[in-house]
């Protein structure tokens, strides 16, 4: 599916003071990746803390972001739960809304086995005719979908590709040999999106392209191009980068660098997140300002 392939960016949610979700901010935040050449939008994933919005909350989130992109880039829609009812349930608003497809995490807590993984997301293909990334992402689930799964998964239709998140470029190599040429496998991880693009991925959805849009998606169409030495220098370019994204948990530190890059008004996360601390906040700026954000 080549609409899934290059630098899509698991978009933050910018709350307003009182802890709505802010639509004006949200909207800013959309243009400023579409400015810079970002390839897709993903909204409602961990990145956007889907795990604390109420349904509502979530179609809100998805129908905004459907109408501000208005058929700029292709909008995949977080629709993940760990009931997969409520997951269909999400993903056949994702589609009344005219997403592009849908992102599906790996159910979470419940620890489902192998077969159990399938059986989700094959009756989730089933009840909505629309295309299918899974999320594979065991650092946040509990559970890691191995390749053979993924590669049963592949076999139907509307499955079209994965958002692989291990970090583990093994598992990531056995599920490109594993599955059909045309499947879409993403990194799930900023710092292994180039090599993996390298050996045969199509893309990232990414945490870091909320910050650096346009050195993420140059150095997914680098990538992409064959163009090596470009693809290289942008990594590490980006390097510290990615690494300060993760200094506390996502997306308590891209919000914090939006916040203090004066694009969202307040860069607070929502209950269980926090902001974060003193120390962490003094590395962030750091890697922020050598970078040229600040």
């Amino acid at each position: 599916m080549s609409q899934f392939r290059g630098a899509f960016v698991a978009i933050v949610t910018p709350f307003t003071p009182e802890g709505k979700v802010d639509d004006e901010g949200l909207k800013n935040l959309i243009e400023f990746q579409i400015e810079n050449g970002m390839h897709g939008i993903v909204p409602c994933g961990t990145t956007g803390e889907s795990a604390t919005m109420s349904n509502e909350e979530h179609h809100h989130v998805v129908e905004l972001t459907i109408k501000t992109v208005n058929g700029r880039r292709p909008v995949l829609a977080g629709a993940g739960s760990n009931s997969t009812s409520e997951s269909i349930a999400l993903t056949k608003h994702a589609k009344e809304a005219g997403a592009d497809g849908v992102l599906l995490i790996t159910p979470y807590y419940n620890k489902p086995s192998q077969e159990g993984l399938f059986q989700h997301f094959k009756a989730l293909a089933e009840a909505v005719d629309i295309p299918i990334i899974m999320y594979n992402v065991p650092s946040r689930t509990g559970v890691n979908m191995l390749p053979e799964t993924v590669a049963r998964c592949a076999q139907i239709n509307n499955i079209v590709g994965i958002k692989e998140a291990t970090g583990n470029l093994n598992q990531v190599s056995e599920v490109i040999r594993l599955c059909p040429k045309d499947f879409a496998v993403l990194s799930g991880d900023d710092f292994t999106s180039m090599a993996t693009v390298a050996i045969g991925g199509k893309g990232v959805i990414s945490v870091t392209s909320n910050v650096a849009p346009k050195d993420m998606a140059d150095m997914m169409e680098a990538v992409l191009n064959d163009t090596m030495d470009k693809a290289r220098e942008l990594h590490y370019k980006l390097f510290p980068l990615m690494q300060a994204m993760f200094f506390d948990t996502n997306p308590v530190p891209a919000k914090t660098t939006l916040g203090l890059m004066g694009k969202i008004k307040t860069d607070a996360p929502r209950l269980p997140l926090c902001g974060t601390n003193e120390a962490i906040l003094a590395r962030l700026k750091k890697v922020i300002a050598e970078y040229g954000l600040i």
